[in-house]
């Protein structure tokens, strides 16, 4: 619900893009706080990075550019016009890595300049929340410029940077879906038990059993597509191992001395998480070049096969999340660079004009890092960049995609590496009672 909001507030964003700074405090922009507008229209050319990203991918997108008279070359010419564009570079895969790139470089040019901003009355705050038309012309420039860096070893070496960023990634993503288990247990729990109305159980009990459902689904699936009686070691390995971690995770979360230190932690949390293993241990044999262990292999290449579809829908609600989030969280707060309830909006100023004015929520303190932030947002961009090549390297000379098992492994130990850190968000309370971890 949360995210369909986001996503309304987002497309509302989009008539402020081209206007200054007072612009995006006007009365067309969703929210009443400063930090939360930031946030989404900052999120907002992520998402529109990604949108053309996706066009430049889709099939048959150079055959129709190579219709337009003298635009490709070796496509339809004009009698005294010389086709001058390389279309095997505006579309495809390599399009997508020059558009993240552009907006990796984008992203990380703010998180460089917003280091240390520790409040609204720093000079570079106003940098942060305005100046949106200049801005967007920076983020055209780099991905105009991107597109005229020579093939060369380009995208090998930034494959690796894809591989990187995207492990980190994975893992902020695996900690933004724990804080958002956490917050709708808590809220639901809450809402149960000041109503006394049993349905909010119901809910949480449902939505739990839904989890372990298709977890435990997926898990059959696994062993019935991606194995094989006298080969595909490697998947049995990785599945059993993770089922076994989710089954601990599980049983750990629900422990009387847990519940003890940590009363809000329980079945739905480890049973999203569970879940979430699940599509990372998918997407990770997926990656695998043995055509008798990934069946996906069998067919041609598309960006829009089934666990790409479901990347780009986590990619999208955690995107979103994490610019509206308002959590209690501590650990949480503390791993993201968040203040508690940092994300809530207020209920705005009216001006001698009659717009409502958004309030400058951070005179005292900024309410989330920057440059944190700015530093997700170019992970971001690398994940993408990963999801929608299906994780395969480009080949600079025939553009021919192979799968590699160095993407198996990264998966496979970001997964591992996210229930190490889920269990410790159990167990930190109850080894160190002295501390405080509400």
């Amino acid at each position: 619900m949360g995210a369909c909001l986001a996503l309304c507030s987002l497309a509302s964003c989009a008539s402020c893009l081209c206007g200054s700074a007072p612009c995006m405090l006007c009365c067309c922009c969703p929210s009443s706080n400063n930090s939360t507008v930031t946030r989404l229209v900052f999120s907002f050319f992520l998402l529109l990075g990604t949108m053309v990203s996706v066009i430049m991918i889709l099939p048959g997108m150079e055959a129709q550019l190579r219709k337009i008279p003298g635009f490709c070359q070796g496509g339809t010419s004009i009698p005294g016009i010389e086709n001058h564009v390389n279309c095997d570079v505006i579309v495809g895969y390599k399009s997508v890595y020059r558009m993240c790139f552009a907006m990796t470089c984008f992203f990380f040019l703010f998180a460089a300049i917003m280091i240390g901003v520790r409040s609204s009355k720093d000079p570079r705050a106003g940098v942060q929340n305005g100046f949106w038309f200049f801005k967007f012309l920076i983020l055209i420039g780099i991905t105009v410029g991107a597109f005229f860096i020579p093939d060369g070893t380009f995208h090998t070496v930034w494959f690796y940077f894809g591989v990187v960023g995207s492990f980190i990634f994975i893992l902020i993503q695996l900690i933004l879906l724990i804080d958002f288990a956490h917050s709708w247990n808590k809220v639901w729990v809450e809402n149960a038990e000041n109503s006394d109305n049993k349905c909010w159980f119901a809910g949480l009990l449902s939505f739990t059993f839904l989890h372990y459902a298709l977890a435990f689904t997926a898990v059959v699936l696994f062993y019935v597509y991606y194995t094989q009686p006298d080969d595909c070691t490697e998947h049995k390995v990785f599945i059993s191992l993770n089922l076994i971690f989710c089954v601990i995770i599980s049983i750990v979360s629900i422990l009387p001395k847990i519940q003890e230190a940590q009363p809000h932690s329980g079945l739905l949390q480890a049973s999203l998480i569970s879940l979430y293993t699940m599509y990372v241990t998918w997407s990770a044999m997926t990656n695998n070049p043995n055509r008798k262990c990934n069946p996906s292999l069998l067919r041609t290449v598309q960006w829009w096969d089934a666990q790409g579809i479901v990347g780009l829908i986590i990619f999208l609600f955690c995107t979103l999340y994490a610019s509206i989030r308002s959590s209690s969280n501590t650990q949480v707060n503390k791993l993201m660079q968040t203040e508690e309830g940092g994300g809530s909006g207020g209920e705005g100023v009216v001006g001698e004009d009659g717009i409502r004015r958004a309030v400058d929520n951070e005179e005292e303190g900024v309410t989330y890092s920057y440059s944190f932030f700015h530093f997700h947002l170019c992970l971001a961009s690398l994940y993408i960049m990963m999801t929608l090549t299906n994780w395969y390297q480009p080949n600079t000379t025939t553009q021919a995609m192979q799968s590699s098992m160095p993407a198996v492994w990264v998966k496979m130990s970001s997964s591992w590496l996210g229930l190490a850190l889920y269990l410790w968000t159990l167990i930190a309370p109850f080894i160190f009672p002295d501390r405080d971890f509400n």
